[in-house]
């Protein structure tokens, strides 16, 4: 488990972390969310003890991680993965940190095989690609077999078989109860990842909930009409208190009525519907809406996005 208390981080005049604090618990998948800027690599970089809080304290399983005798036992971290030497090999990294934490030589070899690199452990990493790094920085962190894993932007650079190898991965290793905190950008592979999200924007907690209640609570849920009488059906859903957006091909996009009720009113009307389809926003959406307010660097009107 990973607790942060009022966790806050200061430069100067500049509050990058302020009073922040959740809770990872194990057994599940924690999305670590927020805008560029809003404090997400310096808090994680606190929970690891690279980073000295202004106030606040952040332990994991209940000691600070300077407190552990034996980090990479306990914590599994992947925070940069072209953080290596690149003139070792693979195995040659992986050995010197086994060897740097009492961890067994044999589990050289069970990472680099969990990763897909036992082929090229004899290679030098600095002829590596960003995806290879990706996975060699996976395997550092898995070398202890650590109760906690902390994973920043691990799909970058993975090609579609890989992220959907390190999506598995990161759901099995929850599933045998460990604590798992990914941070990511990319919203829909979180939303097909993450069990739970913490988010924070400009250094403050937004929310702290499950996947499925933050985008019930941070969206509203569309319904898809077509229908041939879209005008004359577009009026009656407004008169009935229903918002409608008007689209191509006789669709309208409903919000403020379920679909059971739109279905009655098209009945009562003598209206004939082609589609009615109701959807919930996806997790970006909601995401974006929730965050509107709190991007560092946003872009300015007129600019396509």
């Amino acid at each position: 488990m990973i607790e942060a208390h009022g966790l806050t981080k200061r430069y100067g005049a500049t509050t990058v972390v302020n009073d922040l604090s959740f809770t990872v618990e194990p057994g599940v998948v924690t999305g670590f969310l927020g805008p560029n800027g809003a404090g997400k690599t310096t808090t994680m970089s606190m929970i690891l003890g690279l980073t000295r809080p202004t106030s606040g304290t952040v332990t994991v399983n209940g000691r600070r991680y300077v407190d552990l005798p034996a980090p990479m036992r306990e914590v599994g971290a992947l925070i940069d993965a072209r953080a290596v030497h690149g003139g070792r090999t693979a195995y040659q990294h992986l050995l010197c940190l086994a060897r740097s934490n009492g961890i067994p030589r044999r589990r050289v070899d069970e990472v680099l095989g969990v990763v897909g690199l036992e082929k090229v452990a004899g290679r030098r990493v600095g002829k590596f690609s960003l995806g290879m790094f990706q996975r060699l920085g996976i395997a550092a962190a898995l070398l202890g077999d650590p109760e906690i894993l902390m994973f920043d932007e691990p799909v970058n650079g993975l090609d579609p078989e890989g992220i959907l190898w390190i999506r598995n991965l990161m759901r099995g290793l929850a599933q045998e109860g460990r604590t798992v905190l990914v941070s990511s950008h990319l919203m829909s592979e979180m939303a097909l990842t993450a069990d739970n999200l913490v988010v924070i924007g400009r250094g403050e907690l937004i929310a702290q909930t499950s996947v499925t209640d933050f985008v019930r609570a941070n969206s509203q849920r569309k319904v898809l009409v077509r229908t041939p009488h879209a005008e004359v059906f577009a009026r009656r859903l407004t008169e009935a208190g229903a918002t409608v957006t008007p689209g191509s091909g006789g669709v309208l996009e409903v919000t403020g009525m379920y679909s059971e009720a739109i279905g009655k009113l098209a009945a009562a009307n003598g209206v004939v519907l082609y589609e009615l389809t109701s959807r919930q926003a996806s997790l970006e959406e909601a995401f974006m809406e929730l965050t509107r307010e709190s991007v560092e660097f946003g872009v300015p009107e007129g600019v396509m996005q």
